[in-house]
């Protein structure tokens, strides 16, 4: 049969060049779609084979080759597999040529929606679109191959340029070879040396080294792993070496694979020295399989909250390796978490780069979201020593999760733990908090601060601990955002001891006291009314105080205000934030207290009790940890009382 010549058309030969100078970032990927292809080739003849007993003889050595010539400049990849006839090679690897602009990105549509596995053609590990990717390193193309059965083969060439010739040829192996004439090493266009044995091993190693199949090419040593009974150059059998792994663990049952594999290929992808904190498996079946492989590291990167920090775990489509940090399936919060997620179907673009935002990569981001919580919430049932190590390295990072991620904030909040008034040493979590709850208690209390000493050393605290209530101690930044969106656990509300009002009395101890409530407000009330009126620039209000029982006031806030801390961190971020007036409350108990109101009722005009208002308000205002605004005034008028005093 005659060599037949065809030429492309204008619009073909445009999104040609598109492909090759645009849609790949890495020219490297150029060998993963060839590898692909060839893979891809072998499973349908394994396939075939079943249906065929005629084709049975040619399933014994399955196996991707590759060959180089380094004084011709060319580098070829072989497969034995099931092959193409001469009518498929100019449907598939025609498809550009033939069908023109329109009808081709018609067909990526129609393949996105149909999903169709018995397809004839998929966009990912076939030939058609990833198979032109050869030209960005070559000036030329050869393509040669057979249809498994079948007596006659072909030959396609192109240069990628004006034409495509296509030719029936009488000796092709079964299989299918692609050979490139590679254009000239050039670095600066990121065109290497892919005659080069170990950049083919380092591409190979990168994209392709879980393959099912065997990838051979000869060996540059002397020694050999294996042999074949391919031609060689003329000196018998050639010495070659298989050059990827085959190891894909996550394919691979629990059983057959040893904690150290484990270990290893967290250590592949993580570039971590230790081993992983834990290992999960998981496999989803049915309409849309994929299986995961995630580590849980033991410590933290030096990284893990810089800006730019790469995030994701590794992303595989039938054992190629897609992309190294896809942020699609993992979030923010558990950046931390490494590992690999190989997909039967995805839907991806041409060059398998970019993924879409389609409904199977949102579900396998929730699936995987709830695998990492539930295997967390299991770790600190059954072994919390190493759930304790978790929480210590990454909980400030997971609880960045409660202002996100609300589809799974119960399992967050669930599986957090924090300091707390009951334990000096450990941690407690919301569950513990609930189920040691006094009897009538409606609130869970909390309180944020710098650190356990101070927040345990703040007057608010005071008749908490002396009631005998728990208190959580939360010194975490991120608390000073979550406690505000986050309003209740299992039925209880959150309650901050430093807002509002806090009332502790039961209903028979509110009976009880109602009564001297109502006498203490009456009695100061003049005290009340002219503290606020003189300390009106710094506070919204003062007022007697119900959770004092030593210290002679304190600051509270509304409780819907945001906190001083809250504020400064908006305003460190460059937030402009109005300040907001806070409220000082008194204890009616305390002697300062007490002799103020009696002063004021006998002496109203006496100037020194503006003073003392203005020493006690900054006496709060420095237990509750702020920043006076004029801290020289405030020496000046306590060194006076001092000196007053001796």
């Amino acid at each position: 049969m005659p060599i037949e010549t065809f030429e492309f058309q204008v619009e073909a030969r445009q999104l040609l060049q598109m492909m090759i100078h645009s849609i790949y970032s890495n020219k490297d990927v150029f060998l993963r779609e060839l590898i692909s292809n060839a893979s891809d080739a072998l499973d349908k003849l394994r396939l075939e084979s079943l249906r065929d007993d005629k084709l049975r003889e040619d399933v014994s050595d399955l196996h991707i080759g590759i060959e180089v010539d380094k004084e011709q400049r060319t580098l070829t990849v072989r497969d034995n597999g099931i092959g193409m006839s001469h009518d498929e090679v100019v449907q598939l690897i025609g498809t550009i040529a033939n069908s023109g602009t329109a009808k081709f990105l018609k067909g990526l549509k129609e393949f996105k929606e149909a999903k169709d596995a018995t397809a004839s053609e998929e966009l990912i590990g076939q030939f058609g679109v990833g198979f032109y990717s050869s030209f960005m390193v070559a000036d030329e193309v050869t393509l040669l191959t057979r249809r498994a059965g079948e007596s006659q083969g072909t030959r396609w060439e192109s240069s990628g340029e004006g034409t495509y010739t296509v030719e029936t040829v009488d000796d092709a192996p079964q299989g299918t070879s692609v050979t490139l004439r590679l254009k000239p090493e050039d670095i600066e266009d990121q065109l290497f040396d892919y005659t080069s044995a170990w950049k083919i091993k380092e591409i190979v190693k990168r994209y392709s080294d879980f393959i099912t199949w065997p990838i051979k090419m000869a060996k540059e040593s002397t020694e050999s792993t294996e042999s074949t009974g391919e031609d060689g150059d003329g000196d018998g059998p050639r010495e070659v070496e298989t050059v990827n792994s085959m190891k894909a663990l996550w394919a691979r049952s629990r059983d057959d694979v040893t904690d150290d594999e484990y270990s290893e290929l967290y250590k592949h992808i993580s570039h971590d020295w230790n081993d992983p904190l834990e290992t999960i498996r998981m496999q989803a079946e049915g309409t849309f399989e994929y299986q995961a492989l995630l580590f849980i590291p033991s410590h933290p990167p030096q990284d893990l909250f810089m800006q730019g920090h790469k995030r994701g775990v590794q992303l595989y489509v039938k054992r190629v390796f897609i992309m190294d940090d896809c942020e699609a399936l993992m979030p923010e919060y558990l950046r931390f978490v490494k590992g690999v997620v190989d997909a039967q179907d995805l839907s991806l673009n041409v060059s398998r780069e970019i993924l879409q935002q389609d409904r199977q990569i949102q579900l396998m981001h929730r699936r995987l979201v709830k695998k990492v919580l539930s295997t967390l919430k299991d770790m600190m049932s059954g072994n919390p020593e190493r759930y304790a190590t978790f929480w210590k390295e990454f909980g400030l990072v997971l609880k960045e999760g409660l202002l996100s991620d609300f589809e799974n904030r119960d399992a967050i909040l669930g599986v957090s733990s924090f300091a707390s008034t009951q334990d000096k040493e450990g941690l407690t979590t919301l569950r513990q908090y609930v189920d040691r709850m006094k009897e009538g208690q409606q609130h869970i209390f909390y309180m944020t601060g710098e650190s356990r000493s101070a927040i345990e050393s703040s007057p608010h605290m005071e008749a908490l601990q002396a009631k005998g209530f728990e208190v959580l101690l939360l010194t975490d930044p991120v608390d000073e955002v979550w406690v505000q969106s986050v309003p209740e656990f299992d039925g209880k509300q959150l309650r901050s001891i430093a807002k509002g009002e806090v009332d502790l009395d039961t209903e028979e101890e509110k009976k009880e006291v109602e009564a001297e409530r109502e006498k203490r407000q009456q009695e100061f009330a003049g005290l009340l009314t002219w503290m606020t009126k003189e300390l009106s620039e710094s506070v919204k209000e003062v007022r007697l105080s119900s959770r004092l029982t030593v210290s002679p006031a304190c600051i509270v806030g509304d409780t819907h205000d945001v906190t001083p801390a809250l504020e400064n961190m908006y305003r460190a971020m460059g937030q402009e934030v109005p300040h907001i007036k806070r409220i000082l409350e008194l204890n009616p108990t305390h002697p300062l207290v007490t002799g103020l109101r009696t002063a004021h009722t006998e002496r109203d005009a006496d100037a020194g009790l503006a003073e003392a208002a203005e020493l006690l308000y900054g006496m709060a205002l420095l237990a509750d940890g702020g920043e006076l605004s004029d801290p020289s005034r405030f020496i000046k008028l306590m060194a006076d009382r001092l000196e007053r005093t001796l």
